[in-house]
């Protein structure tokens, strides 16, 4: 890595970014870059929207570097700024095709139990898919859920944001998140019902 030599800490790399130095901000693009995909690659279903993200999350760094608080870690200052640009960029497409989100809930009897019940999971189905395939069949059904659902889930579960950081990143009350989240994980479950089932 050709890191400028006199950087070497964060709150160094990000005064220089806000004094206009083109080298900091190379480094670090070089530096965090990677990570900042990896995090828009959750959120974002193909290349280009990665890269409208990635470009918009930059460009922000960039204007805000010098309202960077000091005892921020800069990671999670670039995860916030990452995670903003791509829920902003999923709430300018059109709607995907989603699945109806009260079809995936459970429904219940007038006694209070539930209508049907699912099969208790067991590891079979998991034992005999590799990770990465495991991995692309979950973020395959958390796609279809609708996206007020799914950014809840991303946010909560896979980005291990708290609930009030997931509320004002949705722009909702911590109490709609916690909903949010209940009827999504719920969902989810459903969803993943068929592979993760006791085979019979």
């Amino acid at each position: 890595m050709n890191l400028s030599t006199s950087i070497t800490s964060d709150a160094q790399l990000i005064d220089a970014i806000a004094a206009g130095d083109s080298q900091a901000f190379d480094d670090l693009v070089q530096l965090h870059g990677g990570q900042m995909t990896t995090v828009a690659r959750r959120f974002l279903r193909c290349d280009q929207d990665v890269n409208d993200a990635m470009q918009d999350a930059l460009i922000s760094v960039f204007k805000n570097a010098n309202r960077f608080e000091q005892n921020c870690k800069l990671s999670t200052w670039l995860h916030r700024i990452t995670v903003n640009a791509c829920l902003m960029k999923l709430r300018s497409q059109r709607r995907r095709h989603e699945v109806e989100m009260e079809d995936l809930l459970p429904s219940f009897d007038e006694t209070g139990h539930q209508r049907a019940p699912g099969a208790v999971w067991s590891d079979g189905p998991i034992a005999h898919a590799s990770k990465s395939e495991l991995q692309q069949r979950v973020r395959a059904c958390i796609d279809q859920l609708p996206n007020d659902y799914r950014n809840v889930l991303l946010l909560r579960d896979i980005e291990q944001l708290d609930t009030d950081e997931a509320a004002k990143l949705l722009e909702c009350s911590s109490s709609c998140v916690k909903t949010r989240l209940h009827r999504a994980r719920q969902a989810l479950r459903t969803l993943l019902a068929p592979m993760m089932e006791l085979e019979s």
